[in-house]
């Protein structure tokens, strides 16, 4: 318990000394406002041949990008602390690494809730026929959050821990993350895709958090445009719960093997060449 709330107290500092800075603040509301450019754009256009809103699927599909968004933050986290020896002092310390591990969760969900109520509220207003009052629709999306934030921390830790260079994370990992958005159906239909590329994006979570987060938003015509023609509502709790057990073992096993290869030789060399980057 100790550990969990020294890690709790570490996280919300982290988050709040990246955030409080003028230009974490400006960093935060604008890349989080993005988003709202093309709901307004899109505010009277309407699924090909029905009278469904376009706003009624880019909306979901946005708020599960946030959460992968969020997990890689988690990397660049991972790689910066790695680099200046943040985690090598948690290494040191008794029950360093599972304070560290709270620390890595609270900085996620910071992120994920602040960014989804930049994002939801306003766009609940612009997007027309949106269920607000439907409490299904508040329990499905805090439970198809919390399943995509377990089900891709691990896949953030792994990131961090292989990446030398935060830099590489924020530029690699971008493109990485939204060229995988694109194709996972979170924009446009993906059976419009080759039947390969369905079968390869149905392996990762972003797809069915997607598909999961739609199925809130969205009337049940719209469940035509999905592959298998309905929202495969168990299927997605399934593959999404599969990602958070693999996760739960997974994640902190990387963390472990990551923080036992740290040492100040390793750390030093790092600095050395920031330095000379610099």
């Amino acid at each position: 318990m100790n550990a969990f709330l020294l890690g709790a107290e570490r996280g919300w500092i982290s988050w709040r000394g990246t955030n409080s800075s003028r230009e974490g603040v400006f960093n935060l509301v604008f890349y989080n406002a993005i988003p709202l450019i093309f709901l307004i754009t899109s505010r009277d256009s309407t699924l090909p041949g029905t009278d469904i809103p376009m706003g009624g699927k880019l909306l979901p599909g946005m708020l599960a990008l946030m959460v992968v968004f969020s997990v890689m933050g988690v990397a660049y986290y991972l790689s910066t602390e790695r680099e200046d020896g943040t985690l090598l002092r948690a290494k040191a310390v008794p029950r360093g690494m599972s304070a560290y591990v709270v620390g890595l969760a609270v900085v996620a969900i910071l992120d994920v809730v602040v960014s989804l109520l930049i994002v939801l509220v306003p766009g609940m207003v612009i997007v027309p026929d949106v269920p607000a009052g439907d409490i299904g629709l508040w329990l499905g999306l805090v439970g198809y959050v919390f399943l995509g934030l377990v089900a891709c921390l691990p896949l953030g830790v792994l990131i961090g821990s292989a990446v030398q260079s935060p830099r590489a994370i924020g530029g690699f990992g971008f493109l990485i993350t939204m060229g995988l958005a694109m194709i996972s159906g979170l924009f446009f239909p993906m059976a419009a895709l080759w039947g390969w590329v369905q079968a390869l994006v149905q392996v990762f979570p972003l797809y069915w958090l997607g598909l999961g987060m739609r199925s809130l938003f969205l009337p049940d015509a719209a469940a035509a445009f999905e592959v298998a023609g309905s929202w495969r509502t168990l299927e997605t709790i399934a593959v999404l719960g599969a990602w958070a057990a693999i996760g739960l073992v997974l994640g902190p096993v990387l963390l472990r093997r990551t923080a036992r290869r740290e040492s100040g030789a390793s750390m030093e060399a790092r600095r050395a060449a920031a330095m000379q980057r610099i």
